[in-house]
């Protein structure tokens, strides 16, 4: 049996049997990029129904079909954990939102802080590369990417039994580790390139919720530090225990 050499999100439902149509744009990527042929094999998911092995019965540069032939992975979701974090310059932002995705999160918040220097953000960019992570790492499940929303707002509305790893700058060089063996859904918070104001730091400590740690003696760049801490968070208390 011939080899599938592409993933491929899609938004319809998936089953034995199942005709899916393409967009326009997936059709000049299957066919006008990888040069796929009716017969040919695709891996697809849907977020929802975990992963098919589809055959091209349509082969167009402006459109195309696919039909379901078998389940190769069933869906596989992620533990509960949001990655929060403050946007910063695009590319950057990019990657965090990547990472996330590949590295397990269940949600991510793009927040507003006091000193974030971006006060906007492309929500359909950001969810258009979550789904990106999750064709080329070979997940079956997207995260949902949120609205960009304001720290106080986000912690107003805090969900209750849900809790937060606060990971703050000002702790470098602290024992200060991930010591909590809390299951149940958590989040990880990180801040903006100008770290957290003394009042947002004040406000986070107390929350009953939170729990401060350090990411080590160094102080890391915001992309830098939202792949250590999920890193952490999942070989202490995720699924790569």
């Amino acid at each position: 049996m011939k080899q599938a050499k592409v993933r491929l999100y899609v938004e319809q439902g998936l089953g034995e049997g199942q005709t899916i149509p393409l967009t326009k744009e997936q059709a000049h990527y299957l066919f006008g990029v990888m040069r796929m042929a009716v017969g040919d094999p695709v891996l697809v998911f849907n977020g929802r129904d975990g992963e098919w092995r589809c055959a091209v019965t349509v082969a167009n540069k402006r459109n195309g079909e696919l039909v379901c032939e078998a389940q190769t992975k069933p869906l596989q979701m992620p533990p509960d954990l949001w990655l929060c974090f403050a946007p910063i310059k695009k590319a950057r932002t990019d990657f965090i939102v990547e990472k996330a995705a590949e590295m397990g999160a269940a949600r991510i918040v793009p927040v507003s802080t006091d000193f974030t220097n971006s006060e906007r953000i492309r929500q359909d960019r950001l969810q258009a590369h979550a789904v990106e992570a999750a064709e080329q790492c070979g997940g079956t499940y997207v995260p949902e990417v949120s609205d960009l929303v304001k720290l106080d707002r986000l912690l107003a509305e805090w969900p209750e039994g849900r809790q937060l790893m606060f990971c703050d700058e000002a702790e470098v060089g602290s024992a200060k580790r991930l010591a909590a063996s809390t299951g149940g859904p958590w989040a990880i918070l990180i801040g903006p390139e100008g770290g957290f104001s003394d009042a947002e730091r004040a406000r986070l400590k107390a929350l009953p919720f939170a729990h401060v740690v350090s990411l080590g003696p160094r102080i890391l760049r915001a992309d830098t530090a939202a792949v250590a801490a999920m890193t952490l968070w999942q070989q202490s208390l995720g699924d790569w225990q």
